[in-house]
């Protein structure tokens, strides 16, 4: 296969930036080989910008036209795992936008039926992996350099969204058209991020407002409890109503400390021994050194990485990766399975708060469920879920 061919299911913000990006030659070994959307102002669109690309407003029909090598899923997060499972069982490739789906027993079945499927590809939009800050930040998790985690600490405040944005369009900001508010919407990346990079908690406990600031039914406050079980903890804040947001991602350990500032720099510190042994040899004389202005590098060391903006490059690095995948075999970077870790963890955010009580991970997917399901069936504006 010299290119693979991309059905773009969904021309909104996300398509229509794929399909630029695919159009303009950006994407190695990737063409548009359709596009479907049901909206008559699409087709529209579409018919003006890319007048040659076959054009669907049913997607089994696109998947079933011979148009489509594989697909990318720019469609509300509930729909992302029934079109990835129609998708695969036709061995067409399939790359799911984050989330992999609103709750972890829709996202399980599509991870299941994608494993009976291991020569077809099944990817996730997770373009922050590509992201060479994170990249380098998960590398020296990995490798060591600052020893066991003992706490993580996320604040991701830079969402800000005014009630116009989620004025736009009925299904937005909805538990049964979009399955949630700012753990559902932008922040799955961080989300994702922290449980790729940190692992995945054990525990969590958290406090979740719902229309707080913003007259809407879903979260736009949340600030969780991690707890990794191993002792480690962890703290994740996220909004969509701090107009001069914040972006400081920190990973304490006992041979150092990791911090991010605003996804653009990493500021890298080096214990010279482990801290355990600092507290066990050093007399108070020592310390009263170290707090009267003594010397850090007897301390620690001390590196700073700058990172460049990369937005749009991280989305055209997801697509060049799946299109590796198919065409050269290659291994994904961001495999669809992983996507349902996520889901998990937001769900165990929202279930938390929706008991009153710490939850353990992995909890009860179907006591999930029927406490989302009782604020679908409450807002009264689309059927339950199965």
């Amino acid at each position: 296969m010299a290119n693979v061919r991309l059905g773009i299911i969904g021309l909104g913000a996300q398509g229509g930036a794929y399909a630029g990006f695919i159009a303009e030659g950006k994407v190695k070994n990737m063409v548009i080989g359709a596009i479907c959307d049901n909206d008559p102002a699409k087709k529209q669109l579409a018919g003006e910008k890319y007048p040659d690309v076959p054009f669907y407003d049913n997607y089994i029909e696109m998947l079933e036209s011979g148009d489509v090598d594989a697909v990318v899923t720019c469609v509300p997060h509930y729909l992302h795992p029934e079109i990835g499972i129609e998708t695969l069982k036709r061995d067409i490739h399939a790359l799911v936008e984050k989330p992999a789906g609103v709750y972890t027993k829709q996202v399980q079945e599509l991870n299941d039926f994608a494993a009976t499927k291991p020569e077809v590809k099944f990817g996730i939009m997770f373009n922050q992996r590509t992201n060479p800050l994170y990249q380098k930040v998960k590398e020296i998790i990995d490798n060591g350099e600052i020893g066991n985690i003992r706490r993580t600490n996320w604040v991701i405040t830079t969402w800000w969204r005014p009630q116009g944005y989620y004025n736009q369009s009925e299904w937005r900001a909805t538990w049964g058209g979009e399955g949630g508010g700012v753990l559902v919407n932008q922040a799955p990346h961080q989300i994702d991020l922290l449980q790729w990079i940190c692992g995945m908690p054990k525990k969590v406990y958290s406090n979740v407002k719902y229309g707080y600031q913003r007259e809407i039914v879903v979260e736009d406050e949340v600030t969780a409890v991690l707890d990794y079980g191993n002792g480690a903890t962890g703290v994740f804040v996220t909004c969509t109503h701090d107009i001069v947001g914040t972006d400081r991602f920190e990973i304490l350990g006992d041979k150092g400390k990791i911090v991010v500032d605003d996804s653009k720099k990493v500021t890298i510190k080096r214990l010279v021994k482990p801290e355990s042994e600092m507290s066990a040899t050093m007399n108070m004389q020592d310390v009263m050194k170290i707090f009267m202005g003594g010397n850090a590098d007897d301390i620690y060391t001390e590196e700073v990485l700058e990172f460049g903006s990369v937005w749009g490059g991280q989305h055209i690095a997801v697509l060049e990766d799946f299109a590796s995948a198919i065409v050269e075999g290659t291994p994904l970077l961001a495999p669809g399975s992983d996507g349902i870790n996520g889901v998990r963890l937001a769900n165990a955010i929202h279930l938390s708060s929706w008991l009153g009580k710490e939850v353990e991970v992995p909890f009860d997917e179907d006591l999930f469920l029927e406490e989302l399901n009782k604020r679908i069936a409450k807002e009264g504006k689309y059927p339950v879920r199965g």
